[in-house]
């Protein structure tokens, strides 16, 4: 096969530079893929672009993973619309009398909403807001719990979101064996994920203390001002006027979930096909949405997931364009000769940490990403579950830690506060995560 040599990283250079001058994925994915067709047959790009993406769009992996995350988007949105999650947050709340019950409530409230980042960053913050208040808590802090339990938590899980991204991907890069099963394999070696969700319960009960910029937000929610000025809180507000449905509206989907996912060897795509079935019938017997609203509402929770899924599929023309350009070979004749099984690990984790967090990709970069570090990893001989948990790792630092992040946003809007303020309060301690994380992944990949 031809390559191209060093000339093989222009393209992936290209969505890199172009990610973090104009924070949008698709559009840099995209030009990397011109850009490289460019390089390899510039008379017939317009031929070979559209049989790269008919192929991708016809890979049957790619439209499994449609499927999953449009009727994931469908089963949240109704999740929301009809108060499902709302009503599980009033049921967890009614026995809240201290501060930090509070923040722990709030904490074990992400554990439990797994499915997604968005729903978890959205309806935790709606329904625990007006509590934190009465405790003198900063939304700023408030924020800060909600988001270390949005993809630090939903990469835990393989029922969620992210777990069935990644197990495709893990699955289109012909990994030995199942996508999913070495997703679950990884899930003990994710450890920025597992060190971020055991810091908040510290904060929260004031083992580690208010860092930086959180303690000026706390002293002003001390002081009677939870919210900071000239935050519009109004956008995301609960409409308390609206009864609150049964609270077997959330518990019966989410259990039908897990359980089919199961029953059906781990094939989260029926599972989902089942909860989103049994929420069907809940809301159309209890008549808590009209038929045309209930579709409306199913139909706007798939289209809310367009954005990840063209990351997907522009991921995935891109890692079509790099094969053609050698670029996998390039890097492992490289890098091969430097890199240990041992190092491998911690060194895949910042790299790609790095650029998650300066890109704002967390599922697109990792689609560039994994044509190259797995065959890496397999050169070396390095523990394949051990890697696939620092990529992914790194995907939820970028997640957590990015300023312009949508799960960083989704919590700073849901809680009360601006994106920046939330961002730079939660640093230290995604920084202390991450410190912690790194150590871990050396001592791990060197035993």
């Amino acid at each position: 096969m031809e390559t191209y040599g060093a000339w093989s990283l222009i393209p992936t250079l290209v969505v890199l530079g172009m990610a973090i001058l104009t924070r949008r994925t698709i559009e840099s994915l995209l030009t990397g893929c011109l850009v490289g067709l460019l390089m390899t047959d510039p008379i017939h790009v317009v031929s070979r672009g559209s049989d790269i993406l008919l192929g991708v769009l016809g890979n049957d992996t790619v439209t499994w993973i449609i499927l999953v995350c449009g009727l994931f988007g469908s089963l949240i949105a109704l999740l929301v619309k009809t108060g499902g999650v709302l009503s599980f947050g009033d049921t967890m709340t009614r026995r809240i009398h201290s501060r930090s019950q509070s923040l722990l409530t709030t904490w074990f409230l992400g554990l439990i909403i797994f499915v997604d980042d968005y729903l978890n960053a959205l309806t935790i913050s709606a329904s625990m807001k007006k509590i934190t208040d009465r405790f003198g808590i900063s939304r700023e802090k408030l924020a800060y719990i909600v988001d270390s339990t949005a993809a630090p938590i939903c990469i835990l899980v393989p029922f969620s979101t992210w777990a069935v991204f990644f197990a495709g991907l893990l699955e289109e890069n012909n990994v030995t064996g199942n996508g999913m099963s070495l997703y679950i394999d990884a899930i003990p070696f994710m450890f920025y994920a597992w060190v971020a969700a055991a810091i908040v319960p510290l904060v929260a009960l004031g083992w580690i203390p208010n860092l930086g910029p959180m303690k000026a937000a706390e002293a002003r929610a001390n002081a009677g001002q939870p919210m900071p000025d000239g935050v519009d809180d109004n956008a995301l507000e609960v409409d308390e006027s609206k009864p609150r449905p049964h609270l077997l509206n959330f518990l019966v989907p989410i259990v039908a979930l897990i359980f089919f996912t199961w029953y059906f060897d781990i094939d989260i795509l029926r599972g989902v096909i089942v909860a989103l079935a049994v929420t069907l019938t809940l809301i159309l017997s209890q008549r808590l949405l009209s038929f045309h609203e209930t579709f409306d509402t199913a139909l706007e929770g798939f289209k809310a997931m367009i954005m990840p899924l063209g990351t997907l599929v522009a991921g995935f023309a891109l890692k079509d364009v790099n094969d053609v350009l050698g670029l996998t070979d390039f890097v492992i004749g490289t890098v091969q000769p430097l890199m240990t099984a041992g190092l491998l690990p911690a060194v895949v984790f910042i790299t790609m940490a790095f650029l998650a967090f300066a890109t704002g990709s967390f599922w697109g970069l990792f689609a560039v990403a994994m044509p190259i570090v797995l065959p890496l990893a397999e050169s070396v001989q390095a523990d394949m579950p051990l890697v696939v948990g620092a990529l992914i790792s790194a995907s939820a630092f970028g997640s957590h830690a990015c300023f312009y992040g949508d799960s960083t946003v989704l919590s700073a809007q849901g809680s009360g506060c601006s994106p920046m303020a939330h961002a730079l309060t939660q640093l230290p301690y995604v920084l202390i995560a991450a410190a912690i994380a790194t150590v871990v992944f050396l001592t791990v990949g060197y035993l």
